[in-house]
């Protein structure tokens, strides 16, 4: 088992950055791959970002290119969230997800990962 902790969301204004974090505890060594989803109030959930065990292999959606970098720390066990320009619309609830097996081209899917934080809220003021 894995348990994964979200941290580092608050409330900033259109334009700022925020960092999160998640921390993994437990059978750690099992995870391959690490991804960051959101879901805004009304809205299904949607992928943001994935990175693999070495972490050079890293994924985003098109809405965040450029704004948003995913890195780890497998030494700490750890996955961060850089965001910066963010917007209104980037506004929602950050989960934190881990898998232990993935294939080519299905890291954008939230069916393949295996366990998942509890969220942290990120609210963009205009």
């Amino acid at each position: 088992q894995v348990q994964l902790v979200e941290s580092g969301g608050g409330l900033v204004q259109a334009g700022g950055s925020l960092r999160l974090s998640c921390a993994a505890s437990g059978h750690t060594v099992s995870i391959y791959a690490m991804a960051w989803f959101r879901q805004a109030p009304g809205k299904e959930r949607e992928f943001v970002a994935a990175i693999n065990w070495s972490g050079m292999g890293t994924y985003y959606a098109d809405f965040v290119k450029g704004r948003f970098t995913i890195s780890r720390d497998n030494a700490k066990n750890t996955v961060d969230l850089q965001m910066n320009s963010l917007k209104p619309e980037d506004t929602a609830v950050y989960y934190c997800a881990a898998t232990t097996t993935v294939y080519s081209g299905t890291y954008y899917y939230s069916s393949v990962y295996k366990y998942w934080g509890q969220g942290t809220q990120v609210t963009v003021s205009s």
